[in-house]
């Protein structure tokens, strides 16, 4: 559980899982706030970080401290039903295949956060659910991927694909862990039982700079990493396609856009993290490279293609949400 301000979410995730229906289980928390914020606790671990090393590399340094058989990520404004813990694990160990869980992550009782992971084709990932009612994810299935937010992850996966690419630093780097576990072949189950309360970006902000331009940088990593190479000649129709919603949308004075501008941010500001988003990935290329020739597949890219074309969501809903 990785936490930048330790406060009052956090004190309130930490009280949850005490009251986890099972107890055989450590909490690792990792002071991303280079202030020591974190108070000694007998009941947790504190891992101190002297900056803030971002999301990816937080939970790794969590999971290399650990040698626990499954790894749950909880973000720190998450509040975990007392069952939990319980629904995720009786889920993950059904099956061996079954790499990772997502759970029921809401804004309150009748708004969704995510029920797993959908995926545009300009490589942008949106929650599955997002602002529905939770009676119409109330059906335990197989998704693509889930929201690192309250996922659980079997260990011997991790071991195999790699962990969280800590280049990311925040926002899309369990949407590149998760479908890196899909090329390996390994299977990632919804458990709707597993209700998690969640303050929707209470760290970075809904609609902050840091955001807006995280998240356009990392889905050109995600694609260039894990997308097949005939999906990626498409990207671009796909993300201008997205481009041209967010500007209708915009003047409508709705989806993601329009929120950006109303916190106070100046809507001139993104075409020049689409610039610098792209400078990035140039910068980086080798690097992205190298990462995907040494990549662990047991999928065809055909099987591959099928997956990202069940689970996707268009341009033109991601721009809404």
């Amino acid at each position: 559980m990785p936490t930048l301000h330790a406060d009052e979410p956090l004190a309130a995730c930490l009280r949850s899982l005490a009251l986890q229906t099972i107890t055989d289980f450590d909490i690792i928390v990792v002071d991303n706030s280079g202030q020591r914020l974190v108070a000694q606790n007998p009941a947790i671990r504190v891992i101190y970080n002297d900056r803030n090393a971002g999301f990816g590399a937080a939970v790794n340094q969590a999971i290399q401290a650990s040698n626990t058989p499954f790894i749950a990520t909880l973000n720190d404004d998450a509040v975990a039903d007392p069952r939990w813990l319980e629904s995720l694990l009786s889920t993950i160990e059904q099956r061996y295949e079954i790499g990772m869980c997502a759970s029921q992550v809401r804004l309150d009782a009748e708004r969704l956060d995510s029920a797993g992971m959908l995926i545009c084709r300009d490589g942008t990932s949106k929650q599955r659910g997002h602002g529905e009612p939770p009676s119409a994810y109330s059906r335990p299935q197989e998704v693509l991927l889930p929201s690192a937010s309250a996922a659980l992850y079997r260990r011997d996966m991790l071991e195999e694909i790699g962990l969280f690419d800590e280049a990311f630093f925040l926002y899309c780097e369990d949407t590149d862990l998760g479908l890196r576990a899909r090329w390996a072949a390994w299977e990632c189950r919804y458990v709707p039982a597993a209700v998690v309360g969640h303050r929707y970006s209470h760290s970075a902000g809904q609609a902050s700079e840091l955001k807006a331009y995280s998240v356009e940088r990392n889905r050109l990593y995600v694609v260039f990493k894990n997308f097949p190479l005939d999906f990626i000649l498409m990207v671009p129709f796909y993300a201008c396609a997205r481009y041209f919603w967010h500007a209708v949308f915009a003047l409508q004075g709705r989806g993601t856009a329009a929120s950006f501008g109303r916190a106070g941010n100046s809507m001139l500001k993104l075409p020049w993290f689409v610039l610098r988003a792209h400078a990035e990935l140039v910068r980086h290329a080798f690097r992205i490279g190298r990462q995907r020739r040494t990549m662990k597949r047991r999928l065809t890219p055909r099987q591959f293609r099928k997956l990202l074309k069940f689970y996707s969501i268009s341009p033109k809903q991601v721009a809404a949400l």
